[in-house]
């Protein structure tokens, strides 16, 4: 699918239309009678709903007769007219696949004849039709696009311009690929009084979900459940496979092991994507010669483990693994923050890092507040035709500067060292080099922030090592590409051996550590939990590198999960 885009905002209105027969096609007789095999028949009356937005997706509904409306519905309750289908169109998006709420409305107008097939059944459809699969995911994949882009269906977001929490809910929607309408208060008369209703303070916002309900200034996790991307149900099944962490390593976990039959759930707290997902444009990844942002490149994955049946439980934060396998089938037992429990035959690490925190005063003050960590379509309106700081070394770093230089007047590179070349691969110096707007400041760290919480960061002050020289910069913006730190704190519980920075350690590092000990080359120091991408001592931290770990620790896991069969056998 190297042609189509992510459910990911970056892709223009225009090129949405002219692809609006991929995004709408027509199907032949030959194709609907292929089709017929994997649904069932159902009938609706006129006025009835097909589809309801807010609500589980029964799955694509193939039209055999009769005419359907499709509307969107955002959660103030306005209807934008969106298509209208008739004999040879089928509704559904990305949510028709994977059984999570609709985004959309679909009514029948007249009498009409379906054939439904279940987000199972489409699955299958795609994996045995592979010709009319293709077509299938591309319309869907441009349906989620273009609804993104419309900005008519979903939550809607209330508050003030550049508003802190604002900010926050948008980054978690727009990494997730949900779409979302935002109000501004300043313009928008009923919103600033339903705003004054609430009594919210000025940073705040007011979140209105598809079915009505009112959130004032959510946790990222409450306004998930409110618009359906997860649930809350007890899981009693037995996964062969638990993936924690859905950045690229876990994403290429979860395509290889599910497409080889095994079940497989995966678990992150905040987005697809990781660090990767969010950096503007790749350039070194395999197949990609002019380059692919990471929200495009982590959001295919998504759609590839999903047609393949992997369950992607997105956000869900892990507490704790427990690796004492006291379960009747010996499994592992993962603790959700949410009070539930999954049961996985194997683990598989895929938590990634995060940026360190600068050891500066008043940091947390001015965290979403002028201190960010990452640089997305987010962000970059609010650097523009303004000075930036960005600080960090690393490929993360110089992706995000090149990007930033194309809003900003001037981005101040920050690093501690003497340059670049020991930690940044050469075609991005060499394109910093070559962007005028970029100013590299090696020696440099910053040493003071300046501005009130409220109103945000107005300025840093940076130290030159070398020189002793201090310098102030007047900004708004500050960008922390700084180290990197295992996220690894769940793990707690589990005897899992770590190097002396936290990173888990694997194959013959266990072995050189622990005598008699000989695990796969991808396998931590308990039996069946693995490791992949930046998580893991030793590995390379780069996208190419996590997604290679990521395909290979399947042949490992299939091993693993013959040997306790061969265990279980009398």
């Amino acid at each position: 699918m190297s042609s189509e885009p992510s459910s990911d905002p970056g892709s223009s209105s225009n090129s949405l239309e002219t692809r609006r027969h991929q995004m709408y096609p027509r199907l032949s007789a030959c194709d609907m009678a292929r089709m017929r095999r994997f649904g069932t028949e159902r009938a609706f009356a006129p006025g009835e709903r097909l589809i309801t937005a807010g609500e589980s997706a029964a799955g694509l509904f193939l039209i055999l007769s009769g005419n359907v409306a499709v509307t969107q519905r955002d959660g103030l309750g306005r209807v934008t007219p969106l298509v209208a289908h008739s004999r040879g169109n089928f509704s559904g998006e990305l949510a028709a696949m994977s059984g999570k709420p609709s985004l959309v409305d679909a009514v029948a107008t007249e009498p009409v004849e379906t054939l439904l097939l279940t987000p199972g059944q489409l699955r299958a459809l795609i994996i045995a039709e592979a010709d009319l699969g293709e077509r299938l995911v591309r319309a869907m994949i441009l349906r989620r696009v273009g609804l993104i882009e419309s900005g008519a269906s979903g939550p809607v977001l209330i508050g003030h311009p550049n508003a802190a929490s604002l900010l926050r809910l948008q980054s978690f929607l727009h990494s997730n690929g949900e779409p979302y309408r935002v109000v501004d208060v300043t313009q928008d008369a009923p919103a600033a009084a339903l705003i004054e209703q609430y009594g919210v303070a000025p940073g705040d916002a007011v979140v209105v979900c598809p079915d009505g309900s009112v959130l004032v200034n959510p946790p990222e996790a409450t306004l998930a459940r409110c618009i359906g991307m997860v649930d809350e149900a007890p899981r009693e099944e037995l996964f062969d496979v638990a993936i924690v962490g859905a950045g690229p390593a876990g994403l290429a976990t979860a395509v290889y092991a599910a497409s080889e039959g095994l079940r497989v759930v995966v678990l992150d707290r905040r987005a697809y994507g990781g660090q990767a997902g969010n950096s503007a444009r790749i350039e070194n990844y395999l197949g990609f010669p002019t380059g692919i942002s990471g929200g495009a490149l982590t959001g295919r994955a998504c759609v590839q483990a999903e047609k393949f049946g992997a369950e992607l439980l997105i956000p869900t934060e892990v507490a704790a693994l427990d690796c004492g396998r006291e379960d009747p089938e010996h499994a592992l037992s993962i603790a959700l923050t949410d009070g539930r429990r999954l049961r996985a035959r194997t683990v598989v690490i895929a938590s990634g890092a995060h940026y360190r925190r600068l050891t500066v005063a008043r940091l947390a003050e001015f965290e979403g507040r002028g201190i960010w960590y990452w640089a997305s379509a987010l962000e970059a309106p609010l650097c523009r035709g303004a000075e930036v700081v960005l600080v960090g070394g690393g490929n993360s770093a110089g992706q995000a500067a090149v990007f930033l230089s194309e809003h900003a007047a001037q981005v101040h590179l920050l690093v501690r060292g003497p340059g670049l070349a020991e930690t940044m691969s050469r075609y991005l110096i060499d394109r910093i080099e070559a962007t005028s707007n970029i100013t590299l400041r090696p020696f440099t760290e910053i040493t003071e922030l300046h501005g009130e919480p409220l109103a945000g960061l107005d300025a840093v002050t940076w130290r030159c090592s070398r020189t002793g020289t201090q310098a102030r910069c007047e900004t708004r913006n500050v960008f922390l590409f700084v180290g990197a730190e295992p996220e690894t704190a769940w793990l707690e519980g589990c005897p899992v051996l770590s190097d002396a920075k936290g990173f888990v350690m694997t194959g013959a590092d266990v072995a050189r550590a622990l005598p008699g000990v000989t695990p796969a080359a991808l396998e931590s120091s308990v039996a069946g939990v693995f490791a992949v991408g930046d998580v893991r001592s030793g590995s390379v931290k780069r996208v190419g590198g996590a997604i290679g770990e990521g395909a290979a620790v399947v042949a490992q896991i299939h091993q693993c999960l013959a040997r306790m069969r061969a265990r279980r056998s009398p």
